[in-house]
């Protein structure tokens, strides 16, 4: 017998379809949320069934708008505190702010850090994730958390490709994850060199590594305005490569991103279902996404039940 009462899995407005994945995985239903907002903005929260000494999951991404879906976060953490569950996991596969983990220039905050106490001080006494921007990220929680990969997914839609693949990080700072890509590949790595002029704004320079007659994978955690996929996609083809995919596990796709992606030298985007895909996106035909339910799902047993979440991590 579990140690945490029955489970429960509840979640808010910022994706209900891959909370309900999650249920179908595990065999039971979503517990009811009651989710209003009042005219000038603020968010109520009730939860519609009893969960006194219950184990609590809570599926929520803080993806667009982030700070309403923060909001209602917070909240849904807060009511299960009062109303006596016995613990509180979030499962937050897309962690914003995550972007803002250190000072980088005076008088400025660590916004992830800020974002990790809120949620504690709300009530949430576990953490899962998937792939945060920074793994050093773990270290602002004072609760276990679980920064899980969704690798397994998409290495699993890569390796269906026989072609003459190259993993290729965008940038200096994502060499790391696309080494670990490319050695489960057994393929090679190259990495485009880019110099960043101001936020949301990157420009591609050169590659190093050999793409000539190779389809180059372009890997990275996210795509948000797009720019440094697109551009990477430019110069890789500029260098060489017969054909060039980007594959990133959270779909931000914000401002410009639908349209770039749609004028891009980009064959196929790769995604996953950590964010919702917004309306622009779902009618791009070069976007794939895959879900990432499964290994939510078996993280969520494997905690409830006090088995060891580590062989998520081979």
């Amino acid at each position: 017998m579990p140690m945490h009462g029955d489970l429960k899995i509840i979640t808010g407005s910022a994706n209900t379809a891959l909370a309900e994945a999650i249920c179908e995985h595990l065999g039971m239903r979503l517990t009811t949320v009651l989710k209003e907002t009042f005219s000038d903005g603020e968010i109520r929260i009730e939860i519609g069934a009893n969960v006194r000494g219950d184990d609590v999951f809570i599926i929520q991404p803080t993806c667009s708008p982030v700070n309403f879906h923060l909001m209602e976060l917070l909240l849904m953490l807060d009511a299960l505190k009062r109303a006596s569950a016995r613990r509180v996991t979030a499962v937050v596969p897309y962690y914003g702010y995550a972007r803002q983990d250190r000072k980088v220039v005076p008088r400025a905050p660590i916004s992830a850090k800020l974002v990790a106490d809120c949620l504690t001080a709300a009530g949430m006494q576990r953490l899962v994730t998937i792939d945060l921007h920074a793994g050093q990220i773990q270290g602002f929680f004072n609760v276990p958390v679980d920064n899980l990969y969704a690798a397994p997914v998409l290495l699993h839609y890569l390796q269906q490709r026989n072609d003459n693949v190259i993993i290729v990080s965008p940038d200096a700072g994502g060499v790391e994850r696309a080494r670990a890509y490319a050695k489960r590949l057994k393929v090679g790595l190259a990495i485009v060199d880019k110099r960043r002029d101001s936020p949301n704004q990157a420009q591609a320079m050169h590659v190093i590594g050999d793409v000539r007659d190779k389809v180059a994978v372009v890997l990275d955690d996210m795509i948000d305005t797009a720019g440094t996929i697109c551009a990477a996609g430019t110069v890789l083809l500029e260098n060489g490569a017969k054909e060039v995919l980007a594959c990133a596990t959270h779909p931000v796709l914000s401002g410009p991103a639908i349209e770039r992606l749609e004028a891009s030298d980009l064959s196929e985007v790769i995604v996953t279902d950590t964010i919702p895909l917004r309306d622009g996106a779902k009618s791009c035909s070069k976007i794939k996404q895959l879900s990432v339910a499964g290994i939510l799902a078996k993280a969520i047993n494997n905690i409830h039940t006090e088995s060891s979440v580590s062989v998520l991590f081979v």
